[in-house]
């Protein structure tokens, strides 16, 4: 009888149920372990709950910013004294009801697909066993919320256990005033003054959402800008934006704790100074889940983080044992822990693999305007990673966005001096993370500034400005070369 490859994956994540679903499509018996429901923290706790909640906020902000100057008229029965009274308000706890909604809706869509794909998922929490078996497979143990466990066989395991919120120990999240970014969708009013400690993508987001959906915002910042691992001038644009619209932004400032002062939160800063608020968002980074799944047991090499170490095929130093996903550290995208976790299938069942290559990765920070990035950086340009030529086109030039309003924004592309390949770009707009598409395609197929430039765009539109940087960048490699 023909043995069939027994592949068990521990977290149910985008790592986790992307590779259950190449894995089931290549033949192999495939178990997904996981213990809150299939989507991981990305489906029900973190980017899908986010992004649906910045969906509410972008609404309200295109509403406050464009209608006056789009000549739009409000009915308002506000007295003339009261006029700057909000015309429209938000419930949070209808919007968060809707946000848990969506989440579970997508949780069990993905749990159907691994299961119509022949997958088998369990309730439960994986743990590796120390030792291999003599014909090289490895158990599996799972221990199910009442305490039972079961065995199960691998030929190999894949780690996609993800991470959860970082915490300073002296601001513990108590989940009604003080929280971290899993808790805020049980909130049913809306925080009246927010301070938000962390300016990364994600402090950055919900700072601009709440911003947007009503709350007074004050963003704690410890480095001298926010988003400072993103485009500097992308990050300069949305600081900008944010201070505009009334939020203060304190930079170089390092939240010390977070305490409960009767209903409001006093968080203190490490030079001593105390800011007060009605709640606190903490958004310090993850820690990832690679404690007390007997990992270093088996064998696999943490980093001092805690991270898994894999090399480009997601293997980690055991064999047979692959990681995917936030516990390895690579790129905390979803994007990014799906093609691990493929890679990961491809390689073991014996597929064509491609090596995971990060300089094609597109992400996108979901604050508004969106900032999108693809390719090498401007930061690796300036640090002489790479000799690139760049230009930058700010939107206000751009007809589309005059007409809808939008004054914020640029799109920017590197290209190789010389041969004109597109080796990166970065757009800061509305709906940046749609327009980034045409310059990844350009960075992931080698394309030229040239090609980008003759192929035709829609006038007006938003995307006419990626072919006129793209037309600049032809005319200086032309001057450049004459």
């Amino acid at each position: 009888m023909e043995h069939v490859t027994r592949i068990v994956i521990i977290g149910g994540g985008p790592g986790g149920y992307e590779a259950a679903l190449v894995a089931a499509q290549l033949g192999a018996e495939v178990t997904v372990v996981d213990c809150d429901g299939l989507g991981g923290a990305s489906v029900l706790t973190d980017c899908v709950p986010s992004k649906t909640l910045i969906a509410t906020a972008e609404v309200m902000t295109t509403f406050d910013s464009s209608y006056e100057e789009l000549g739009i008229i409000v009915a308002d029965d506000t007295p003339p004294l009261e006029q700057a009274a909000r015309v429209v308000g938000v419930d949070l706890g209808k919007v968060n009801r809707r946000v848990k909604r969506l989440a579970l809706a997508q949780s069990h869509d993905i749990t159907a697909s691994v299961t119509r794909a022949g997958g088998r998922v369990m309730r439960g929490r994986g743990r590796v066993a120390p030792q291999q078996s003599l014909d090289g497979s490895r158990r599996v143990i799972v221990r199910a919320a009442d305490g039972t466990e079961q065995t199960l066989v691998a030929d190999a395991v894949l780690i996609a256990t993800g991470a959860h919120p970082r915490e300073i120990p002296d601001a513990k999240p108590d989940g009604e005033r003080i929280l971290n970014w899993t808790q805020v969708y049980d909130l049913d009013e809306l925080p009246e003054e927010l301070i938000v400690v962390g300016s990364g993508v994600t402090g950055a987001e919900f700072a601009g959402a709440y911003q947007a959906l009503g709350s007074k915002v004050t963003l704690v910042s410890s480095r001298d800008r926010v988003l400072p691992g993103e485009d500097p001038d992308a990050a300069a644009v949305l600081e900008d934006v944010f201070r505009r619209r009334g939020m203060n932004v304190m930079s170089r400032s390092r939240a010390q704790a977070a305490k409960r002062v009767g209903d409001r939160v006093d968080v203190t800063l490490s030079d001593g100074r105390v800011i007060s608020g009605t709640h606190c968002l903490m958004a310090v980074g993850s820690i990832p889940n690679s404690a007390d799944i007997g990992l270093e047991e088996a064998g696999v090499k943490l980093a001092e983080s805690g991270h898994v170490l894999t090399d480009k095929v997601s293997r980690t130093s055991t064999p047979g044992i692959y990681a995917a996903g936030d516990c390895t550290g690579v790129l905390a995208l979803a994007s990014v822990a799906a093609m691990q976790g493929r890679i990961a299938m491809y390689h073991f069942l014996g597929d064509a693999v491609a090596p995971l290559n990060l300089k094609t990765v597109s992400a996108n920070v979901f604050t508004d305007p969106e900032i999108a990035t693809v390719g090498y950086s401007q930061a690796d340009v300036d640090g002489g990673k790479i000799d690139a030529r760049v230009v930058k086109l700010p939107l206000l030039r751009n007809p589309r966005a005059k007409m809808q309003g939008i004054r914020d924004g640029f799109v920017k592309i590197f290209c190789r001096p010389g041969t004109g390949i597109v080796v990166g770009g970065v757009v800061v707009a509305p709906r940046a993370s749609e327009l980034i598409h045409p310059i990844s395609l350009a960075v992931d197929n080698n394309l030229t500034v040239e090609q980008i430039a003759n192929a035709f765009t829609v006038y007006p539109s938003l995307s006419g400005s990626i072919a006129e940087v793209a037309r600049q960048l032809h005319t200086r490699k032309t001057q450049e070369e004459s």
